[in-house]
């Protein structure tokens, strides 16, 4: 993969590499989520760096950070916060729970109820939080990374499909490659790796950045692919649904911020091909739910379908 021509960019790889090893994709298709000020689900096994890749991304960026670890007993207010009587104002006060902040990591977010789960949908979709009839606006830059565990995994929920919408991408991690386990198993720990890290950029630095991956070029033949695609999800017998308007727009910001980190001007269709699995694989549903191919399968089929520009 080309290398990022912007120096700030370079640096954020430079160090994000240093400490999720043998992982590069996963960790550009994780910048560039952020890039589209999106959000981005990282489903796994337990213990391949979801957690450790949050934190290190969150203080390379130089973001406050909340962590949330969502288990079955957890509350709305929990997350939110909620309005506590003041007996010398004689009013009540809001008080914001762990959401306010620029970066939430929702840990293991699955194995809350959907209750709790519900309560991300306003701040995710909206950039605020809304109680007792107030708004009250999230910090910027806004975002959020859940992990969650498989569903098939006792003491999960699945995320239903007005969640799993929220999330521009969804990515999974996978085990390391033999050298990289080998360097894991021999170096420093990889989260106290993650603590000493410091900031190489600052969020205005982030929200400059994401200004100008939104700028990048689009010709017209390229959003004629992207409509090719999103009308051949809506009429293939593989997908109970197609993608929705919302999300071809998730993958036209998803493809503009994927060629700016490559150091490109304009988007070209290997962009969109770059991101069309993390983007559509958690929004297309199988028609058939017992079918034995995955939906990285049946997204590879379907975006061979569709004829290049």
């Amino acid at each position: 993969m080309p290398s990022p021509q912007h120096p700030r960019l370079a640096a954020l790889f430079e160090q994000l590499n240093r400490i999720i090893l043998g992982k590069d994709r996963q960790l550009r298709l994780a910048v560039a989520c952020m890039l589209a000020r999106g959000h981005l689900l990282i489903e796994d096994v337990p213990g391949v760096g979801k957690t450790t890749l949050a934190h290190a991304l969150a203080r390379s960026l130089g973001l406050g950070f909340q962590r949330i670890q969502f288990t079955s007993d957890l509350l709305p207010a929990d997350v939110l916060g909620g309005s506590v009587f003041d007996r010398h104002s004689g009013s009540f006060k809001f008080h914001p729970g762990p959401i306010f902040a620029q970066f939430v990591l929702a840990d293991e977010v699955n194995r809350a109820t959907p209750k709790t789960q519900s309560a991300l949908l306003e701040a995710m979709e909206e950039q605020q939080v809304t109680l007792d009839a107030a708004s009250h606006r999230l910090p910027q830059p806004f975002f959020v990374i859940a992990t969650q565990n498989p569903s098939t995994q006792a003491g999960t929920f699945p995320l239903p499909e007005s969640q799993l919408d929220r999330f521009l991408m969804r990515i999974e991690l996978g085990y390391p490659d033999r050298a990289a386990e080998r360097a894991l198993l021999t170096g420093a720990d990889r989260r106290e790796a993650a603590e000493r890290s410091g900031a190489v950029m600052q969020p205005a630095d982030l929200q400059s950045l994401q200004a100008q991956a939104a700028g990048t070029a689009v010709a017209p033949a390229l959003i004629d692919y992207l409509q090719a695609l999103i009308e051949a999800s809506r009429t293939s017998p593989r997908f109970a649904a197609g993608l929705s308007p919302r999300a071809g727009l998730a993958l036209l910001a998803a493809a503009r911020a994927w060629a700016f980190v490559c150091g490109r001007a304009a988007v070209l269709p290997e962009d969109v091909q770059a991101v069309l699995p993390a983007v559509a694989g958690h929004r297309l549903r199988p028609t058939d739910a017992n079918t034995h191919s995955s939906s990285a399968a049946l997204v590879e089929e379907w975006m061979k379908s569709v004829a290049l520009p």
